[in-house]
């Protein structure tokens, strides 16, 4: 981003995604006055939001880690160890094998076997296809790259089953669970109480600090707790995040059903839009995706334009396949839910033109 935009996008009172734009104060007024800090982890409100997680999802104990990236990995370690297999199934987009430098591979001798098509949701039939025992079965809910899609609660049933029934684990990539949960109807805990272990992400849609929990059996946390420090995640004090985190939860978790209603009536508002796709349609989450048909330049101009006059979008769109069309990640936040319908479909037009 250039210093021009930069600065444009900081002048914004107004956003079209998520929380709004982040800023430091809003970020640290997440922080309560008079939070107990930990000592490397241990006590304070790490201790605190640890036990919250685990209530919430409905598991006998959970641990605080900086990174998502850093909790999958040693959970799929422990898992892998403990079978003695080395193959860990995924979707394709998986944020493991897309986003990590094979990091499963380079760091810990693990197999990444992405199964199925990249373009749709994982099922049963691509798993059945699959005939060496793995370690264990990532599934992420929602899938974000697919727009926020699921499968239906029977589907995952029978996905989750397939894994146990080869002995492999069942773990759950709930990066966004918060906003899956609103989209089954069903709570976290109902979600997480389907797999092994289950991560969840702080940063994403509650709008806290960065950091996450890993969650399930105690003797598994344990392990996972000793992975963080093999793998220098055992801060002096992780208590900003953690602090930030449970703020956040308390605050919008609650609110995850309303964001949804938005996303349906923002698909309803915009899907007659000349150049606009919604995807899924209608969303399945309280985040969807948009393809817009436009040329990025045309899209740049416009943002710049809407940021000119207060509202914040997005600094550039993601690529398709067609160099005419775009596509943007639309997730629904307090951001969004200050804005009118009509001022969603109108920044919307104009990114669209």
């Amino acid at each position: 981003m250039d210093d021009d935009l930069r600065a444009l996008r900081d002048a914004c009172d107004r956003a079209l995604t998520g929380h709004g734009v982040p800023r430091a104060d809003r970020l640290l007024a997440t922080i309560p006055p008079g939070t107990a800090v930990d000592r490397y982890g241990d006590g304070g409100v790490v201790a605190e939001l640890e036990a919250e997680i685990a209530g919430v999802l409905g598991l006998p104990a959970a641990v605080y880690l900086p990174s998502g990236t850093m909790a999958q990995q040693s959970v799929l370690r422990v898992h892998a160890d403990r079978r003695a297999l080395r193959t860990v199934v995924f979707h394709p987009e998986c944020h493991l094998d897309r986003h990590e430098g094979r990091a499963l591979e380079r760091l810990h001798g693990l197999v990444g076997r992405p199964v199925g098509d990249r373009s749709r949701l994982l099922t049963l039939e691509d798993l059945t296809a699959v005939a060496e025992s793995p370690a264990a079965l990532v599934i992420e809910l929602p899938q974000r790259d697919l727009g926020g899609q699921q499968p239906s609660w029977d589907d995952l049933q029978a996905q989750v089953a397939w894994a146990r029934d080869r002995g492999a684990a069942a773990h759950l990539d709930g990066a966004r669970l918060w906003e899956s949960s609103a989209g089954y109807g069903r709570s976290p805990a109902e979600i997480a109480a389907l797999f092994d272990t289950t991560y969840v992400s702080f940063y994403k849609g509650i709008g806290a600090l960065p950091g996450c929990c890993l969650a399930g059996p105690e003797d598994v946390v344990a392990e996972v707790r000793e992975w963080r420090g093999r793998m220098g995640g055992t801060l002096f004090g992780l208590w900003p995040g953690a602090a930030s985190a449970l703020s956040c939860l308390r605050h919008r978790l609650p609110r995850m059903p309303e964001y949804l209603d938005r996303a349906l009536a923002i698909a309803d508002a915009v899907r007659d839009l000349p150049g606009v796709s919604v995807v899924p349609d209608p969303p399945q989450t309280p985040m969807l995706h948009l393809l817009l048909r436009t040329f990025p330049e045309a899209f740049a101009a416009a943002a710049r334009t809407l940021a000119e006059q207060g509202l914040w979008t997005w600094e550039k769109p993601m690529p398709t396949g067609d160099p005419g069309v775009q596509r943007v990640e639309f997730s629904v936040g307090d951001a969004t839910m200050a804005l009118s319908i009509d001022d969603v479909r109108s920044a919307i037009g104009a990114l669209s033109r």
